[in-house]
């Protein structure tokens, strides 16, 4: 197996990190502070194609690979978390299903202009009663002639606040259970669709991620996405490419923390010497190192085995798994190396101890990685 980047990936990747550094870092502390989606970012990544990274160019996409997109999300994520994961909602939780699935006429309507960055896409499956059991839907749309009447609540909805429109997970047969849930494609402005409050969290502060709500709201049966029944099928494959891009995620931030960390151990002083000169974080910065290496690692082999055409599901829950466990284990030990410094929100790994503890949990918990993982191992031997 060849582990060196090919001449596309190491040119992407030179680009995306000079982006990063250029573009996105120097509004990190900010938008962090305020809360405020950055849309002006997210137009300059549109024009580099970072918002349709695998997408066919035909729909609109940069019609790279999926390592290329772990490399895009990592390198974001090493500066800005909340950047990193609104690029990964567009990209695998919106426009690759429509891409996999999607009809002619969607995708033009609901693809073309999404993975070339001119609207925003979110991806409404979590509701508040149902995260990790996603056949547990509560929000169901009656068919009614031509027309999809849904009632219901979405909740963390990451660019919910932003989004021109949503694939919107709903239940249109309650006594079929899984096989009863459908997908939508619902646009932004229809009536009876409107956008709940915005979640108040720990980390990843600028991803307008809200409630979206739906009262009587009609949606043409031509915004289907696959057939009727599909919808957990699709969401779940959905899923596995969403991990790759989590754990690509979950390696940024862990990789930043380590680069913050490394400055501050070969600068500051203590007894005379700097920190790096001890033993105890040198072992710490050897250990955040080779844990880094290994996540990122098992994620370019998820994306690799994206890119070969088969089932990579367990590639993925692999990756996501041990990639976000890992984050938090790295920014733990960056805050330690900085000490009391790392504990104020003036040094970058204090937030991004903070952005790392989502990884663990959206786009499946550990536990759910666990359980699928579990179940491939089980089925192999």
């Amino acid at each position: 197996m060849n582990f060196e980047l090919t001449e596309e990936q190491n040119l992407l990747q030179r680009t995306v990190r000079e982006f990063a550094e250029a573009e996105v870092e120097p509004l990190a502390k900010e938008i962090d502070e305020t809360c405020h989606f950055p849309r002006d970012t997210f137009r300059k990544a549109a024009e580099l194609g970072l918002t349709g990274v695998a997408i066919p160019e035909a729909e609109g996409g940069a019609g790279m690979d999926h390592i290329c997109y772990a490399i895009t999300i990592e390198e974001i994520a090493c500066v800005c978390a909340s950047t990193s994961v609104i690029l990964s909602v567009q990209n695998s939780l919106y426009c690759d299903p429509i891409h996999r699935f999607g009809s002619d006429e969607q995708k033009k309507r609901f693809l073309l202009p999404y993975a070339r960055g001119e609207k925003i896409g979110c991806y409404g499956l979590t509701e508040p009663q149902a995260g990790s059991n996603a056949a547990a839907l509560a929000t169901k749309a009656v068919l009614k002639g031509d027309r999809y009447v849904v009632n219901g609540t979405k909740a963390w909805i990451t660019n919910g606040g932003v989004a021109d429109a949503a694939i919107v997970y709903v239940n249109t047969d309650p006594e079929k259970g899984e096989k009863g849930i459908t997908a939508l494609l619902i646009e932004k402005g229809t009536p009876g669709f409107s956008v709940g409050k915005e979640e108040k969290k720990l980390g990843i502060h600028a991803t307008a991620c809200t409630e979206l709500a739906f009262s009587d709201c009609e949606v043409p049966v031509t915004n289907r996405l696959g057939s009727e029944g599909d919808g957990y099928k699709i969401a779940l494959s959905t899923l596995d490419g969403g991990r790759i891009g989590i754990g690509a995620q979950a390696t940024g931030i862990a990789q930043g923390a380590f680069d913050s960390s490394l400055t501050y151990a070969k600068q500051r002083e203590a007894f005379g010497h700097p920190i790096a000169d001890f033993q105890a974080i040198q072992f710490m910065l050897a250990d955040m190192s080779t844990e880094i290496d290994a996540a990122r690692l098992l994620v370019r082999k998820a994306a690799w085995k994206q890119d070969s055409g088969g089932r990579f599901s367990m590639e993925a829950a692999i990756a996501k798994l041990f990639a976000s466990e890992m984050s938090t284990r790295v920014t733990h030990k960056a805050i330690q190396i900085h000490g009391g410094y790392g504990y104020s929100s003036e040094y970058p790994v204090e937030r991004m101890y903070r952005d790392a503890r989502i990884t663990e949990i959206y786009e499946g918990t550990s536990e759910i990685q666990r359980i699928v993982i579990a179940a491939w191992v089980l089925k192999s031997y």
